[in-house]
């Protein structure tokens, strides 16, 4: 789950970590209450999104006066805003950040993620802050310094110190850099956070660190431990369709294709997703019904499926273990008769029951499409799109 960076910040205040002062807005009205409340010009006027790069599409505005951050929210308030990660159909602005401006000095990134390759939290510090990470790392990668973490030890604060000292940061604010980063490792645990993100980190004119913008990614997982963080959730910030998965417990991704897959287990989604691009065809959404999905859930997920207009044909790509290929058929059927399927559909089962499964979709009567191998019901699936 993601946050806003007002959100964020918030987290970081109650950890003691250096932020500037700001108050967010949700409308015109209270982004004029909020500057005057900061009493100080300039102030920042940040587009609240659950995107990077919002100051290189227009989302982040220096205001002087009064009037221009009424201006600014205006402009602001009721868009879609679109950066480089959003593509451009953008993202709904509802709420706004106004801060306390920043004089700033340099600019430095910090991020706390988990290596999957290692199974452990790492953290990276760069003096390149305030630019993509990724475009650091593709062009610059000897700037980014990398720690890995041992969880049963954790982020010591000589591993801290290390890496302050490698970011050649005034002598003065060595301990002010160990004990931030030692801080922000103990956020990410506590609040079993997935990333944790400061960029930039600025060092400001009059020789302070102050963490100038705040991202913070949350593990699904752990959110039953973390309620407060729950309510934090913004459903605007997500398609609708995905808003509506959420409901049934269904893992719902929408994409541009024009072929949906309607898989069990994330992996064998994505590999699905894969089959298709190399048959030809491209993948309307990602869908994992999950283990133990019964057939109200199946039957929502055509609901969901079918509610995409780019969909022109459904690829059912299931490995029966915990989901019996018999449960799944039985899903198929009860959704036939409640939604209105009229784009073709082809089925892939192997596993647990598959013969039983394949016979009760055979007497159902439903015109399916059946495929024995993954490959197989790709190639049908893109087949069947040119047909429509």
């Amino acid at each position: 789950m993601k946050v806003h960076e007002h959100q964020a910040k918030e987290i970081f205040r109650k950890y003691g970590l250096p932020v500037p002062r700001g108050y967010p807005a949700f409308d015109v009205k209270e982004a004029v209450e909020a500057a005057e409340q900061l009493g100080t010009w300039p102030v920042v006027v940040k587009a609240q999104i659950h995107s990077g790069g919002r100051g290189k599409a227009g989302g982040v505005k220096l205001a002087k006066s009064i009037e221009e951050v009424q201006q600014i929210a205006s402009e602001l308030l009721g868009k879609k805003l679109a950066t480089f990660q959003t593509g451009p159909e953008g993202l709904p602005v509802s709420r706004l950040y106004i801060e306390e401006g920043t004089a700033i000095d340099k600019e430095y990134y910090v991020a706390i993620t988990l290596d999957r390759s290692k199974s452990k939290p790492i953290i990276m510090v760069s003096a390149a802050g305030g630019m993509e990470i990724e475009e650091v790392a593709a062009t610059n990668p000897e700037a980014i310094i990398t720690h890995t973490v041992e969880p049963f030890i954790g982020l010591r604060s000589y591993h801290a110190r290390e890496l302050a000292l490698k970011l050649s940061l005034p002598k003065n604010l060595v301990n002010k850099a160990t004990s931030l980063f030692t801080t922000l490792y103990k956020l990410y645990i506590e609040l079993d956070a997935s990333m944790v993100e400061i960029n930039p980190l600025v060092l400001t004119k009059d020789g302070n660190l102050v963490v100038l913008d705040a991202k913070v990614d949350f593990d699904d997982n752990g959110l039953f431990r973390h309620p407060d963080i729950m309510d934090m959730d913004d459903p605007t910030q997500i398609s609708p369709l995905e808003v509506e998965a959420k409901k049934f417990n269904l893992n719902y991704i929408k994409l541009d294709g024009n072929i949906a897959c309607m898989v069990n287990g994330a992996g064998l989604a994505m590999s699905t997703m894969d089959t298709i691009k190399l048959a030809g065809g491209e993948p309307a959404n990602f869908l994992d019904v999950g283990g133990s999905a019964n057939a109200t859930q199946i039957a929502n997920a055509f609901k969901i499926i079918l509610s995409d207009p780019k969909v022109k044909a459904i690829f059912i790509n299931i490995f029966g273990g915990i989901l019996r290929c018999d449960r799944l058929a039985e899903g198929i059927i009860t959704a036939a008769k409640d939604v209105s399927i009229d784009v073709p559909v082809i089925v892939r089962m192997e596993g647990t029951n598959v013969e039983l499964g394949k016979k009760m979709l055979q007497e159902s009567g439903l015109p399916l499409i059946t495929a024995d191998t993954m490959w197989e019901g790709a190639l049908k699936a893109v087949e069947a799109t040119k047909r429509r």
